[in-house]
């Protein structure tokens, strides 16, 4: 007989959890107990206690069963000849259970359980999912559902897709960044040995010396964009927000980027004040809009203008950078807010760009509960837009009634 409902996986050993686990797989046992007519407490005991929870509104099982939906993992409990008496749907999602029929892989690791009574961890990371999407990673731990009935076996599974995907761009990023940061390394020890063996030309120790100069103030950048993009990928919390004027931030962000534009020969424009405000912290929202800025200085042919201009569109401010550069080919605009991707890695290495500037655009603006766009046609030039939530006064008027209630 099945009895199908759901249950939470638990795969920590963290002493608290454990007991909480423990005390979920007897309230299992208890119910498969029921379902398959064992008697499981006496039953004037039983009675008492239906009459109990009757009062109280809610049955014992209801409350089960409310639990175990909750849960975001897979169980399943299955006899000794491999039938399923409890499940719950995110066993099937986990492709633990199909068709009511259990894995062949899991059925496996259950008849090592009933032969040897250790528990067993299993991967089921090649089952295909009921909507026909494999997940990236589900393990599971088999296991007898208790000591004193070694008939069932349950299986605890999860999916570990995230830390998975996190693990890879770990790897990845440490990857990147050995990389990014043994160029302007390299480049550093190359220029000081140059240096020593010219002490007697004075023209090429100025000529090795800017170039030295040009890679630490590049190594420096980077690093010091590499802390703040760890910041806002992190756990850390961001400060108070406030009401930020964009005109501000717009005026901080041009007159940061001046010198660069100067050398570039780039006249940045921007469009008259609009008087909007948002909510959020000023200084990472000119450090976002300037490297929008920079980017679009880096990337634009001498003489040519950036624009940077302010809108405010269903209940969002949209601050835009326009130039009139290069471009970026339709395959290429998902990619451009990844680290380290550079859509001309030469021009970029060149007028010292670190390849986190718009990772932490897009970082600065999902803290912001805004976002980021670009739209760009090669050889006509792009636009990136800032989206953040407009400021609102009756914002601060609900918050404050909800905290006078």
């Amino acid at each position: 007989m099945a009895f199908w409902t759901s249950a939470p996986v638990v795969r920590t050993y963290d002493p608290q959890v454990t007991v909480i686990s423990a005390v979920l797989l007897a309230a299992v046992a208890a119910a498969l107990g029921l379902a398959v007519g064992v008697t499981v407490v006496p039953a004037v005991h039983d009675r008492r206690e239906h009459k109990r929870v009757q009062t109280a509104g809610i049955t014992v099982r209801e409350v089960l069963q409310q639990i175990f939906a909750s849960s975001l993992g897979g169980i399943a409990v299955v006899d000794r000849f491999g039938d399923v008496l409890l499940s719950n749907p995110r066993a099937e999602e986990l492709g633990v259970i199909r068709n009511r029929r259990l894995d062949p892989i899991a059925w496996s690791a259950v008849r090592d359980v009933l032969e040897h009574g250790v528990s067993v961890e299993v991967d089921l990371s090649t089952v295909d999912s009921q909507q026909g999407r494999a997940p990236l990673a589900v393990h599971a731990r088999v296991r007898r559902l208790s000591d004193a009935d070694r008939r069932f076996v349950v299986i605890d599974a999860s999916d570990e897709s995230e830390h998975v995907r996190l693990e890879y761009a770990r790897r990845d990023f440490v990857a990147n960044i050995s990389h990014e940061l043994k160029t302007p390394v390299g480049a550093m020890a190359l220029l000081a040995e140059a240096l020593l063996e010219s002490v007697d030309d004075p023209e090429t120790v100025q000529r090795f010396g800017s170039r030295l100069l040009h890679e630490a103030r590049r190594l420096g950048a980077m690093v010091t964009e590499l802390i703040a993009l760890s910041r806002l990928q992190g756990a850390e919390k961001l400060p108070d927000l406030d009401v930020v004027d964009v005109d501000d931030v717009v005026v901080a962000a041009l007159d940061r980027c001046r010198l660069s534009a100067e050398s570039a020969g780039i006249e940045v424009t921007a469009d008259a004040p609009s008087g909007l405000e948002v909510r959020g912290e000023r200084t990472l929202l000119v450090t976002a809009l300037s490297n929008l800025i920079e980017n679009a200085i880096a990337y634009s042919p001498e003489g040519s203008p950036v624009s940077v201009s302010r809108a405010c569109r269903q209940g969002n401010v949209e601050v835009s950078v326009t130039d009139r550069g290069i471009g970026i080919a339709p395959e290429q605009q998902e990619r451009v807010f990844e680290r380290f991707f550079r859509v001309d890695p030469a021009r970029s290495r060149a007028t010292g760009g670190t390849g986190l500037g718009l990772a932490i655009v897009k970082h600065v603006a999902a803290n912001h509960n805004g976002q980021v766009r670009v739209w760009s046609r090669p050889g006509t030039g792009s636009t990136f837009t800032l989206q953040l939530p407009v400021y609102d006064d009756d914002d601060d008027d609900d918050e404050a009634r909800e905290r006078d209630q």
